[in-house]
């Protein structure tokens, strides 16, 4: 398919997706509502980026934090809690995120339990069942009260690009993803960098999104810090969602300089109550663990 085509193809399906719930105005269901739940397929986006599905180049975890996550005990008590879900870049789909909003939402007339414990544990059986045929593979899902106490995020010691003595030099006229700026700096080594300025737009509605990537690399060859902010920046106009900004992040990276690791995550604020961190590596042992398990609930950061 020609990359016409692939356009075509991949505007068609957002003219369907964009007739359920994203960019309406939908009434919130009043009682539990799992019909409401939007699935999309990945290989809508990834058709452009020659990423295949049954042999992907990468591994990856999709982590949503949901803060808007209540219910009743069965003798009207409410409860609140932070839900938290991980599953892999694998499933032949993701979840929509408005959808998932009025998903979480049905439940909080809804009764479930005598302690708010036995309530939580009752959602997360339901919820696990509900989204897992939505993205048609596998899921974890954890609830965590209001006291519970995060564990500090294992993402430090990356470098902030934007602070860097050359930033304040650079002239940026890019602002469509621009994969021809990235450059070799000649050397070897690694890099651990982040950016808070990472912005790009929901691919249907176009509202933007607000993000810090961070990215560590190791190999022969390795970006200047100057090209790779510059590229990063170049984002800031892409029609994308949080998933697909990291996977062609991280497919430009791959492809040009060819590293021997390299680790991409995108950090995004939240959206409605939803926050999206998808993450991205060519090695399991890369990946941010306590992003990426569902058990843990970590400190937010910056743009969380």
């Amino acid at each position: 398919m020609q990359y016409k085509d692939q356009q075509q193809h991949t505007n068609n399906k957002n003219t369907m997706i964009e007739s359920t719930v994203l960019g309406k105005k939908v009434e919130y269901p009043q009682h539990y509502a799992p019909e409401v739940l939007v699935a999309v397929p990945r290989q809508i986006n990834r058709k452009q980026y020659n990423i295949d599905d049954k042999n992907l180049p990468f591994l990856g975890v999709d982590t949503w934090h949901a803060y808007e996550i209540g219910f009743l005990t069965e003798n009207g008590l409410p409860v609140v809690g932070i839900l938290k879900m991980t599953y892999g870049a694998n499933t032949p789909n993701i979840v929509e995120s408005k959808s998932l909003k009025l998903y979480l939402n049905s439940f909080n007339m809804e009764r479930y339990g005598t302690t708010a414990a036995e309530g939580y544990s009752i959602l997360t059986d339901i919820i696990t069942e509900d989204i897992s045929k939505c993205i048609d593979g596998e899921l974890e899902v954890c609830i965590f009260s209001p006291n519970e106490k995060p564990v500090p995020s294992a993402m430090t010691d990356y470098q902030l690009l934007e602070e860097q003595p050359f930033a304040k030099n650079l002239k940026i006229t890019h602002f469509t993803e621009a994969p021809e700026i990235l450059h070799s700096n000649g050397k070897q080594g690694y890099m651990a960098v982040m950016t808070h300025l990472l912005r790009s737009n929901c691919r249907v509605t176009h509202q933007p999104d607000w993000g810090t990537a961070y990215i560590y690399m190791n190999g022969q060859q390795l970006p200047t810090e100057e090209s790779l902010l510059e590229y990063l920046i170049s984002i800031r106009g892409e029609n994308h969602f949080h998933e697909e900004i990291c996977e062609m992040i991280y497919m430009r990276l791959w492809e040009i300089f060819k590293p021997d690791e390299l680790m991409v995550a995108c950090i995004y604020t939240r959206r409605g109550g939803i926050d999206i961190c998808p993450s991205r590596s060519n090695r399991i042992e890369l990946l941010p663990m306590g992003l990426t398990s569902a058990p843990l609930l970590t400190s937010k950061l910056l743009r969380q």
